[in-house]
């Protein structure tokens, strides 16, 4: 059965055959289109590709930690609730090397020997080191299949280095608490550290008035050494002259006593009498002097300090009182001695023999104790002697002591002034480590764990989809569908009937007629299409209703573009629809193609079909807008045909003859 249409490029009719290829050309290219693309990931399971697991596990803590054996679980069971994945098998170098040549694998995951002592590496001690995995496509692989294959081996080792990431950052956490509780410890023993310095400052700041003071002290002590031993002097002389004094004393009472016998009786007892008194006399005075200077140097010896830990002064002073105390002693006996030869010396009648042999013993007794008098005398001076050589010493020791306490009142002074220092620092370091302490954070395990996984992974992207393609596929695909079936229909459909120069009819109504069932077609390849388009994707009925509007609309404008097209251009015409086609692909798969392509698609009839799909479909804005480019280009290319056929209605006298003239033959 034919049907009134005229048929491009021939003059046979076109039948229902050839409306019914026009009509379903766009629904076998969106299903096709649809189909293969339409959600990739859903169908993942038909890829597959290999993992090679050549890791070495290393110990930590005693604890085994194989992380390869841990990404191959990651890899084949998927990530979380997603059940689309790649049908892994865990393989060897070889098999993969061969499986990846002959196609049975799409892609090969190789874990490095290193990777967990890579990716552990971050752990005291080691040196950080990424950890890599090798991914290997063959080189004739699919324009996608590079693209899922990557998608999920990054998700994977993403998850396993968040996981790592994670437990890494929960022990930094907890030093964290560790090292607030050390510096909070740290700051208490700052405290009492500086507390014990501040006491050994007021200390040390006593010190320099006490060695001041000892040094005072040195030289009073020296100065009275010095007097004491020119007293010394003194007394070692009188002493001296004491002991010649008593020595002379003596031989007077033994040539008294030898004299007795020899004068005259009388005269004799009265010169005895008169040595005996002035012996008792200068005895007495001796002893008093002796017992004088055993009383001061016993209590210069009670009173004595010790120069140094050597030294004898302090012994040799004591013996010297000592010494001067027998002596005392010893004039005591000789004074009595004397003063007992004295009353026997005085002179009665009747006793004058008697008192002449006692007079000669006594006074002989008395010259015996002068002697030893004298030899104590002489002991007395020399020990006074050495007394005075030590408080010289002692004077020059105290001198001594006196410059040391001023070095050491200058020393302590400095030394105070470090301390107090010391201490101010010591109290700085306290409140500095206290601060410190307050301002680490502290966490519970809890808490360390909950902060971990969010630092590990701190952005999270929401409402972005896993497919490969956007929500712009469907529009896409539906859009080259439609206009590739618009150029199929003019590649079936005479644009401009033959027979418009001789026809009477208006130019505005031959191009109708050829309009019309490119019109009629189109619009039922754009209600095909969009009920292809709901069986894959199920829309919602609103949606849908309004996608199917605009797949109709789009089916019409573009029968009205391409008839057109080809009634201006004539073949060439079917040339560039077939780049406007290729432009919209290029131009609608990714958005990093150069500006002026963009720019030129944008100018194009498929751009308002492909824009009010979108917007059928999503959020997005600009339906109004595409329904209107929509009619812009269907009344634009409408009237271009109009004026197609009008200039297909005028020709020369020479076409005419040269028509005609086959005839006349």
């Amino acid at each position: 059965m034919t049907l009134p249409i005229e048929r491009a490029r021939s003059k046979r009719p076109v039948t229902w055959l050839t409306i019914i290829g026009v009509l379903m050309l766009p629904v076998v290219i969106g299903g096709i289109l649809v189909a293969a693309l339409y959600n990739p990931t859903e169908r993942l399971d038909t890829l597959n590709a290999a993992i090679v697991n050549e890791d070495e596990p290393v110990t930590i803590d005693d604890q085994l930690v194989p992380l390869g054996r841990q990404l191959t679980a990651g890899l084949v069971e998927g990530a979380g609730d997603d059940t689309s994945n790649l049908t892994w098998t865990i393989s060897n170098a070889d098999d993969a090397t061969s499986g990846l040549a002959d196609g049975t694998y799409a892609a090969v995951i190789t874990i490095p020997e290193n990777f967990s002592a890579a990716a552990t590496s971050t752990a005291p001690g080691g040196t950080p080191e990424r950890a890599t995995i090798e991914v290997t496509t063959p080189p004739d692989s699919l324009v996608v299949d590079d693209a899922i294959t990557a998608q999920v081996t990054q998700t994977a080792t993403s998850v396993l280095g968040e996981q790592l990431s994670s437990t890494y950052l929960e022990n930094v956490f907890l030093g964290f608490t560790s090292l607030g509780t050390q510096l909070g410890t740290a700051a208490d023993g700052a405290v009492k550290l500086a507390d014990g310095a501040q006491q050994a400052a007021d200390g040390a700041a006593a010190l320099p008035d006490g060695a001041t003071q000892l040094a005072t002290g040195a030289a009073g002590l020296s100065t009275g050494a010095a007097s004491l031993g020119t007293g010394l002097d003194t007394i070692a002389e009188g002493t001296s002259g004491a002991a010649a004094g008593a020595g002379a004393l003596a031989s007077g009472l033994r040539d008294a006593a030898a004299g007795v016998n020899n004068q005259d009786l009388v005269g004799a007892a009265q010169a005895t009498a008169a040595n005996a008194s002035d012996a008792a006399t200068q005895t007495v005075g001796v002893a008093t002097s002796a017992g004088d200077l055993a009383m001061t140097l016993g209590t210069l010896a009670a009173q004595c300090v010790q120069p140094s830990p050597t030294s004898t002064f302090c012994a040799d002073l004591a013996a010297a009182a000592a010494d001067a105390g027998t002596v005392a002693t010893d004039a005591g006996a000789a004074a009595k001695a004397a003063g007992t030869a004295s009353g026997y010396a005085q002179p009665t009648a009747d006793g004058i023999a008697q008192l002449t042999t006692q007079s000669s013993a006594g006074l002989t007794e008395a010259a015996a104790k002068t002697d030893e008098l004298s030899a104590g005398l002489t002991q007395l001076a020399d020990g006074t002697t050495q007394s005075a050589d030590g408080a010289r010493a002692l004077a020059d020791g105290a001198t001594q002591l006196g410059s040391g306490a001023d070095a050491l009142a200058a020393g302590a002074g400095t030394l105070a002034t470090g301390v107090q220092s010391l201490a101010d620092g010591t109290d700085e370091l306290a409140t500095g480590l206290r601060t410190a302490s307050e301002s680490v954070p502290s966490y519970t395990d809890g808490e360390a764990q909950s902060l971990a996984s969010v630092v590990a992974d701190p952005v999270s992207a929401e409402g972005a989809g896993d497919s490969l393609f956007g929500a712009s596929a469907i529009p896409l695909l539906a859009t080259l569908a439609l206009w590739f079936g618009g150029l199929a229909t003019f590649v079936a459909l005479q644009a401009v009937s033959r027979r418009a120069l001789t026809s009477r009819a208006p130019s505005a109504l031959l191009a109708l007629r050829g309009f019309a069932p490119a019109a009629a077609l189109g619009a039922l390849q754009g209600v095909l299409v969009a009920v292809v388009v709901q069986l894959a994707a199920s829309y919602e009925v609103g949606q849908w209703l309004t996608f199917a509007a605009v797949c109709v609309g789009a089916g019409v404008a573009f029968s009205a573009v391409n008839q057109g097209l080809v009634a201006v251009l004539g073949g060439a015409g079917r040339w560039v629809s077939a780049l406007i086609g290729v432009l919209a692909v290029a131009t609608g798969v990714v958005s990093t193609v150069p500006g002026v392509l963009s720019e030129v698609a944008a100018l194009m009839p498929t751009s308002p079909a492909y824009n009010g799909m979108v917007a059928a479909l999503t959020s997005a804005d600009g339906l109004g807008a595409a329904v209107v480019g929509l009619v812009v280009w269907t009344v634009l290319s409408f009237a271009a045909t109009t004026i197609a056929v009008a200039r297909r209605r005028t020709t020369s006298v020479r076409a005419l003859l040269q028509t005609a003239a086959p005839i006349g033959a």
